[in-house]
């Protein structure tokens, strides 16, 4: 792992915001994405609008992948991650639809739906960055603490704690799915480079599990610490409990 630490989130979501665009600029326009939602990448997001409105960054040839939806929520449901992914990035930027990859909450046959996923990233020759964001309870995707280890695209149960956290973004917290579709930790895993962003203080037992615990199913996101490539984007308060900050820093 590559462990760096920003001031702040808006100086670390630039800084991934750079890391993005010159992986895009390494495979010519040409990368593959795999893409997060929630409340942590939006500033990262954000930053990549500016530099494709000033023209310093243009993805008209890059192929994203999603990496979770929710199961029942059809696309014109503003909480879905359709509606996410189209409002807060893809209609400002010069992205061609057709590859933007989204699993379909709405699929008739789930089973069917996430091998179907799997095909079209094995189809373009893999995820070259994956970008991720961390749940309290060291989830990554929705793979929540217990999932396997070995795990591939697939349908998953919510635990009460997740629902919770992410009911800010619906009416109630009983209007959050129980179910969703997530890419598995495998499927994370063959990414040619993960990069994942923490922020804030709630975040720092999560991070501390993460980089400096053992590597188990109870802690998701531990299983990167076995990526040869993964670039951990931290700001200070996510920092805060991890007892090699400074040998971090040095690095």
């Amino acid at each position: 792992m590559e462990i760096a630490i920003f001031k702040d989130s808006q100086r670390a979501s630039l800084a991934a915001a750079h890391l993005l665009a010159r992986s895009i600029a390494t495979k010519n326009g040409k990368a593959v994405l795999g893409l997060a939602t929630g409340q942590t990448p939006l500033q990262t997001y954000t930053e990549l609008v500016k530099l494709a409105t000033v023209g310093k960054l243009s993805f008209r040839d890059v192929t994203t992948f999603n990496l979770d939806e929710y199961v029942g929520l059809p696309e014109s449901n503003p909480s879905s991650y359709r509606s996410y992914m189209r409002t807060k990035f893809f209609s400002q930027i010069d992205i061609d639809p057709s590859k933007c990859h989204l699993l379909n909450g709405m699929a008739p046959d789930s089973v069917e739906e996430c091998r179907i996923y799997e095909q079209k990233i094995a189809r373009v020759g893999g995820i070259d960055v994956q970008l991720l964001g961390l749940g309290l309870d060291a989830h990554i995707g929705f793979n929540e603490p217990s999932s396997s280890l070995a795990s591939r695209t697939r349908l998953k149960t919510l635990s009460s704690s997740t629902r919770a956290t992410n009911a800010s973004y619906f009416p109630s917290r009983d209007a959050v799915p129980h179910h969703v579709l997530t890419m598995g930790l495998a499927t994370v895993m063959e990414a040619r480079h993960c990069v994942l962003l923490a922020f804030g203080i709630g975040k720092s037992d999560a991070v501390l599990k993460m980089i400096e615990g053992p590597l188990g199913a109870s802690v998701p996101a531990s299983i990167l610490q076995m990526h040869p490539k993964c670039t951990i984007i931290l700001d200070e308060e996510a920092a805060t409990k991890l007892t090699r900050k400074n040998y971090y820093r040095e690095v």
